[in-house]
């Protein structure tokens, strides 16, 4: 069956070989893991990388396919989601990609190229409240974020947490998708809390 591929940046910045391996399972600790089709979970994710981490995964294995500077890794993440990497001209540099790409979909590999040269060639650089909210997940370590359990509100349970401070009151968890601007802001890096918000993603 053909997934419904969303294409989102989750990283911002260059992630480093380590980082890379990070997200490449970033929703690892995700209740009910093995039920079900899991493909939308992954499928459309993507996020920049390095020359070297690019040329290490190339060589870890032969692809699965190749096609000029496109490449498919034969392991599946989940049924027909596969990593593919892509190395893209973008302003005159070539950049290097990881995503998650559906291959039951013969389109998603050049959906999501498009979607990548769209997104990194806006004249300014800008963060959509997805983008932010996926950077923070992407970047907390694991203890602190996690999926709401059974103490929750039934329609929560299952939701994505994270850990913010509360001053006097001490440490607690809030659904990611709840956020507020302050908390937001808050839980990124320094040089990403004042980029301009945009609306397309």
């Amino acid at each position: 069956m053909t997934s419904t591929i969303f294409p989102r940046k989750i990283f911002q910045g260059v992630a480093k070989r380590a980082d890379m391996f990070r997200l490449f399972d970033r929703h690892r600790d995700r209740p009910n893991r093995f039920d079900s089709d899991q493909s939308a979970v992954y499928a459309g994710e993507w996020f920049e990388i390095d020359e070297i981490s690019y040329s290490y995964m190339l060589d870890i294995l032969p692809p699965l396919w190749m096609r000029g500077p496109i490449f498919a890794m034969r392991e599946f993440m989940t049924g027909s989601v596969t990593s593919v990497f892509y190395a893209i001209r973008i302003d005159e540099a070539v950049r290097y990609f990881h995503t998650y790409c559906d291959l039951s979909d013969p389109n998603s590999v050049e959906a999501i190229r498009t979607a990548i040269i769209d997104r990194e060639t806006r004249p300014v650089r800008a963060m959509s409240r997805e983008e932010r909210l996926e950077h923070i997940w992407s970047a907390t370590t694991d203890d602190y974020r996690g999926y709401a359990g059974d103490s929750w509100p039934k329609p929560m349970q299952g939701h994505r947490t994270v850990m913010l401070y509360g001053g006097s009151e001490g440490t607690f968890l809030k659904l990611l998708d709840t956020l507020s601007d302050d908390e937001i802001a808050a839980k990124l890096p320094v040089h990403l809390r004042h980029l301009p918000a945009s609306l397309a993603a």
